[in-house]
């Protein structure tokens, strides 16, 4: 929760971000989310404390742009802010690759946003481009996001 109040905290009015946070974040959330078969997670300690993380869903997120028969999706991948820069995020998404491989994806889905042109530059790195125009909600706020894809 930290990393994404740090990068994404301050384009949210308060009665949006908080409700938002409570229900993403909550440990109820999260423990649905680890409990589902259907996501995976890498996670990154440096010292006890969670430094970065890497959540994989293994069916597709966007089927209305799916080009591949198997397609799967990096839903997040987080950094603390003092964890960047170190190459851990290179790191967690080698794993995600090499899962999304051993898995059988022919193509891998991401959102990002679209006012984060270094995340962008990180996944066309990895192969990934632009395939259409979304948005991503927190509380009333719409956020212009792109949709990145590549395929394997």
């Amino acid at each position: 929760m930290a990393a994404f109040v740090h990068k994404f905290g301050g384009l949210y009015r308060p009665n949006d971000l908080l409700p938002f946070l409570r229900e993403t974040y909550s440990e109820a959330a999260l423990a649905a989310e680890l409990a589902d078969p259907a996501k995976l997670y890498q996670v990154a300690e440096q010292d006890g404390e969670l430094i970065g993380w890497c959540k994989l869903g293994l069916v597709c997120g966007f089927p209305e742009q799916a080009r591949g028969q198997r397609v799967m999706e990096l839903k997040q991948l987080y950094l603390a802010p003092n964890a960047t820069g170190g190459g851990l995020g290179r790191r967690l998404m080698d794993w995600a690759m090499a899962e999304f491989s051993a898995r059988g994806a022919d193509e891998v889905q991401l959102s990002v946003w679209s006012g984060n042109p270094g995340a962008q530059r990180f996944y066309q790195r990895y192969g990934f481009a632009k395939v259409a125009d979304i948005t991503f909600r927190v509380g009333s706020q719409l956020d212009e996001e792109f949709l990145f894809a590549r395929l394997f």
